[in-house]
C-alpha cells in the first residue's frame, strides 16, 4: 500500500465529529494535568503578597515568575526542598502559543548560558518531535529518542508508506538531518507506538549508536527494566567521551 485509501481519508477527516477524530488520531491527547501554575505574589505595601490560585494564567500585573502547585493526584509530591530547586516560567512559541517550562536545579549553584556541546537533548513518545526538530536543527552533545514515532500518520495508519504535508509529526524525515549521537531505546511490545517505529528510525538516522530495545517493555514501563539506567550511563559516560576525544 502506498498510500492512505480513499475510505481512510474520508474516515480520517469527513467522518463526524471531525475535530475529536483528528485529535485522537493524530494530536495524542495528553490526560488531564496534575499540576498548574500560579504567579509569584507579588510583594505589597508591606511586602507581602497572595498568588491567586487556579490554572496557567497572565497579567499585565504578572512580572513572570512562577511556580508549580501540584495536585493530590500527582504521583510525584515533591517535598519544599524539591520545590525550591525548579524554577517555573513561561515562553511564547513563534505561533504566540504559551508554552510552560521548568529548569530543574540538579545540583547547588546549577548555572545558566550552558554550551550547547554539553546539552543532551531526550524526547520520549511524542516528546520525540520536538526533540528531533531541534536535533536536527543544532548541533548538540547527543540525542535519546525514548518510544519515538516516525509520523503522525503512520501511528494512526500502520500501512502508511510516505509522509504528508499535514503530517505534523514527521520524525522519519527529519531524523537523517542530526549530526549529534542519537541513542534510540524502544520496548518491543510497545502497545501505543509499534516497535517498528523505533527500528525505522535508527535504520535512517546516520549518527545513531547501538540502540536498547527492551525485550517485553511496553510504551509506558521501560524505566522499571534494568537495562534502561545501564545503557544511559554507558552512552554518556563511556561512548560520548570517546567520541570527542
Amino acid at each position: 500500500m502506498n498510500g492512505l485509501s480513499v475510505s481512510e481519508l474520508c474516515c480520517l477527516f469527513c467522518c463526524p465529529p471531525c475535530p475529536g477524530r483528528i485529535a485522537a488520531k493524530l494530536a495524542f491527547l495528553p490526560p488531564d494535568p496534575t499540576y498548574s501554575l500560579v504567579p509569584e505574589p507579588e510583594p505589597g505595601p508591606g511586602g507581602a503578597g497572595a498568588a491567586p490560585s487556579g490554572p496557567l494564567r497572565t497579567s499585565a500585573a504578572t512580572p513572570g515568575r512562577w511556580k508549580i502547585h501540584l495536585t493530590e493526584r500527582a504521583d510525584f509530591q515533591y517535598g519544599q526542598r524539591e520545590l525550591d530547586t525548579i524554577e517555573v516560567f513561561v515562553t511564547k512559541s513563534a505561533r504566540a502559543n504559551r508554552i510552560a517550562c521548568m529548569y530543574v536545579r540538579c545540583v547547588p549553584g546549577a548555572r545558566y548560558g550552558i554550551s550547547p556541546d554539553s546539552i543532551i537533548l531526550y524526547g520520549q513518545s511524542i516528546g520525540t518531535v520536538p526533540t528531533v526538530d531541534l536535533a536536527s536543527r543544532y548541533e548538540c552533545a547527543a540525542v535519546v529518542l525514548h518510544s519515538p514515532l516516525t509520523s503522525g500518520m503512520r501511528v494512526a495508519f500502520p500501512d502508511t508508506k510516505k509522509t504528508y504535508c499535514f503530517d505534523a509529526f514527521p520524525n522519519i524525515e527529519k531524523v537523517s538531518k542530526i549530526t549529534s549521537p542519537v541513542l534510540i531505546i524502544h520496548g518491543t511490545e510497545d502497545e501505543v507506538i509499534d516497535f517498528s517505529h523505533g527500528l525505522a528510525l535508527y535504520e535512517r538516522c546516520p549518527k545513531a549508536v547501538e540502540p536498547l530495545w527492551v525485550e517485553g517493555a511496553g510504551h509506558n514501563d521501560i524505566e522499571l527494566y534494568s537495562q534502561y539506567l545501564e545503557r544511559l550511563r554507558r552512552f554518556i559516560s563511556q561512548e560520548l567521551p570517546s567520541q570527542r576525544a
